[in-house]
């Protein structure tokens, strides 16, 4: 092994592209237009993310806006909440079908994921229990290939095919986490091992906090909110990483279950699926040094440190603040903060809360004063999801594999989209700037 990794530094060597090759050839490094937005690669009716607006070549701050099929998150969500239900399976079922169900639809629907909920005690045994790794999200794509042997008619792209494999691993998801969790809890950590059957007579996320909490006891508030969390992840535009994943990985005709997975690792990446727990660490660090929450002075010099590399994990992020598309606002983080304050207040942790709400509001000056120039700054979901899920005391090890628990229905979505619409798999192309070289023999080198 030594003598091989003095080798290693070749790739540096022989790796190495310079940096103005890119804006020689014209790259769109990252699929992304010189202004930072995506270089447009397909169409959808999915969903629509909107964050500014490009007048005259301009390019125009505006109140960002989330649309699943054509209907604006916001509606969707005053919807249900004044209807005093839950909206995760409803909102699922606007984005796998197209549409928003009647009641027989949803109930019918409902019923169908209740019944795939459980894995087989042959699968939790082989898959869950035996071969535990200590990592969440590994455990969720290993899990998610292997309900493919289960499966009768695996590589079936039919529409009705498709869609029955989603239903499935959509209702799955949530033991398959919780059943990891605890596998990993047990194996590693010396738990006990608590694993509860799923149970028909709840719904999606009263369900899921039936399996994960070990009294098996939760409020009605803790569920909804965590039912709203889930209802604003499930999807957001073709572009996103993992889902950009999903039509890349379906565009070659494979299985669901290989495509699923895929999005899975894409996910598992800190730059994509880690925000929420990345804003809960840094707000750990800033409850330790900052020791008034109240007095904005701290506050405002402990979030200098951050933008001065100075504090936390020195990268000069204020984690949760600012997005890749929206600008004014992410619609999420509205609605999910009235929500975050809702539940604070029952937690006792407002004073908390009111930290999170004052960082927001003076993030924009700190930043001017650092930076010597203003920009627009606001939270995105991931800056209230984080604390939520603490106030929830969910271990933060599965905040990821949460995202995955609403995402899978957009991913799958996509999916069926790919297949139906595609038609052709899809390859971008790479520009080789590397030197030719002559051959030399082996004994000559």
């Amino acid at each position: 092994m030594e003598r091989i990794s003095e080798l290693f530094n070749l790739v540096d060597e022989n790796d190495n592209i310079y940096p103005d090759l890119y804006a020689k050839y014209n790259v769109k490094r990252g699929l992304r237009n010189s202004d930072g937005s995506g270089v447009l690669v397909g169409l959808t009716n999915i969903s629509a993310v909107f964050g500014f607006q490009v007048i005259d070549e301009d390019t125009r701050p505006i109140e960002g806006e989330l649309f699943y099929r054509g209907y604006s998150i916001r509606e969707l969500v005053n919807g249900f909440l004044k209807g005093k239900r839950q909206g995760f399976d409803e909102l699922s079922f606007l984005v796998l079908f197209g549409k928003l169900p009647n009641k027989d639809e949803l109930d019918a629907y409902s019923e169908t994921l209740r019944n795939y909920r459980a894995v087989t005690d042959e699968f939790n045994k082989d898959m869950i229990l035996t071969h535990t790794s200590r990592d969440h999200m590994n455990m969720l794509a290993r899990s998610v290939l292997a309900l493919y042997k289960d499966d009768e008619n695996p590589d079936d792209l039919s529409i009705p095919n498709l869609m029955t494999q989603s239903m499935n691993l959509i209702a799955k998801m949530p033991t398959l986490i919780a059943y990891s969790h605890r596998a990993i809890k047990y194996k590693y950590y010396g738990k006990s091992l608590v694993m509860r059957h799923p149970t028909k007579e709840l719904s999606t996320v009263d369900n899921f906090l039936h399996l994960m909490r070990e009294s098996g006891n939760f409020t009605k508030l803790e569920a909804d909110t965590l039912d709203l969390c889930l209802s604003l992840h499930i999807d957001h535009g073709g572009g996103n990483n993992s889902t950009f994943t999903t039509h890349v990985v379906s565009s070659s005709g494979t299985d669901t279950y290989s495509a699923i997975a895929a999005a899975i690792g894409s996910l598992k990446g800190p730059l994509h699926g880690g925000a929420n727990r990345l804003v809960t660490d840094m707000m750990d660090h800033v409850k330790n040094y900052v020791n008034d929450w109240s007095d904005e002075g701290e506050v405002v010099d402990y979030l200098t440190k951050l933008l001065k590399r100075q504090a936390f994990d020195r990268s000069g992020k204020v984690y949760g603040i600012g997005h890749a598309v929206y600008t004014k606002s992410d619609p999420r983080a509205i609605i999910l903060k009235e929500k975050a304050m809702e539940l604070a207040k029952e937690k006792d942790r407002y004073d908390e809360f009111l930290l999170y709400d004052t960082i927001e509001r003076l993030m924009p000056d700190v930043f001017e004063e650092v930076k010597g120039y203003r920009k627009i700054m606001s939270p995105n979901v991931d800056f209230y999801s984080g604390f939520v899920y603490d106030c929830l005391n969910l271990p933060r090890e599965i905040y990821t594999p949460l995202f995955v628990m609403a995402r899978i229905v957009g991913w799958c979505a996509h999916r069926v989209e790919e297949i139906r619409n595609g038609k052709r798999i899809i390859r971008p192309a790479y520009k080789n700037v590397a030197y030719f070289k002559d051959y030399v023999p082996l004994d000559g080198r």
